[in-house]
């Protein structure tokens, strides 16, 4: 496998909060095409890591790569400008809005303010908008979203806010998609669903995905590798389910056979 397999690298990544060193020279390596899993006990530097690659906590020490370009100290505008999108842990739509307007928001990063434009509106942004409006329409078709797209973000189910907060992202066109725990809160039936729509993202649009998961069926369902951490540090690496089962990892999660008891 080449360096130019490679979507993102971290290479041994630093991120410390005052006396609290919250991710300790950790490396990994996101392969394209793949769905990658970052999973870990809660406090493990998961998110840590996420929030380094996105520009939010910007490591100490330590490089982040995006397609080979250096990433580490750009905001995260920036780097969202070159093709990285997220969805949130807690859920990060705007409220008072519909899904509709929400979805589009996605599209900010190709949209270009200009006062001529608007002056001009039916002979020059018009093309603009219904181009991005088309992209839009793909993607709610794409997660099934049209019974939904008049509705306001706030009146509808969490399983329904997830997914709308998968197509906004989804609209940024990424080339890396960041999922911070897309199944949390969610029952069983919305996770079957929201693990559909992410395959299904990922084979029509031909994404790579980072996703931090606690939910290990989900994780060796849909990862072809994992990264786990505890205490910020890494554990294990490789193929999901074996890695999973590693004893380690186990131990992590629910401790030494003796403090099960």
């Amino acid at each position: 496998m080449s360096a130019q397999d490679d979507v993102l690298v971290c290479d041994r990544v630093v991120r410390r909060f005052g006396g609290v060193i919250a991710l300790k020279g950790v490396t990994a390596r996101v392969r394209r095409g793949e769905i990658f899993g970052l999973v870990g006990p809660n406090g493990s530097g998961k998110t840590t890591l996420v929030n380094a690659v996105t520009g939010f906590y910007p490591p100490q020490e330590g490089r982040i790569t995006l397609d080979g370009q250096q990433i580490n100290g750009l905001k995260p505008y920036r780097i969202a400008s070159m093709g990285v999108a997220r969805t949130f842990q807690n859920v990060a739509l705007f409220h008072g809005m519909s899904v509709l307007d929400n979805i589009l928001m996605g599209r900010h990063i190709f949209m270009k303010p200009n006062p001529l434009a608007s002056l001009f509106y039916p002979w020059w942004a018009r093309k603009e908008e219904i181009a991005h409006r088309r992209k839009v329409e793909e993607v709610i078709d794409l997660l099934q979203l049209a019974p939904a797209r008049d509705e306001h973000v706030d009146v509808i189910p969490l399983g329904l806010q997830k997914r709308v907060e998968l197509a906004r992202a989804l609209c940024a066109e990424p080339r890396l998609l960041v999922l911070d725990e897309p199944m949390a809160g969610m029952n069983q039936e919305e996770k079957e669903y929201m693990v559909r729509f992410i395959l299904d993202a990922q084979e029509a649009l031909g994404l790579t995905v980072l996703i931090i998961e606690h939910h290990m069926d989900v994780v060796t369902a849909i990862c072809d590798r994992v990264l786990v951490l505890n205490n910020g540090e890494e554990i294990a690496q490789g193929p999901a389910r074996e890695t999973i089962a590693d004893p380690q990892v186990v131990e992590a999660y629910i401790g030494k056979p003796r403090d099960a008891a």
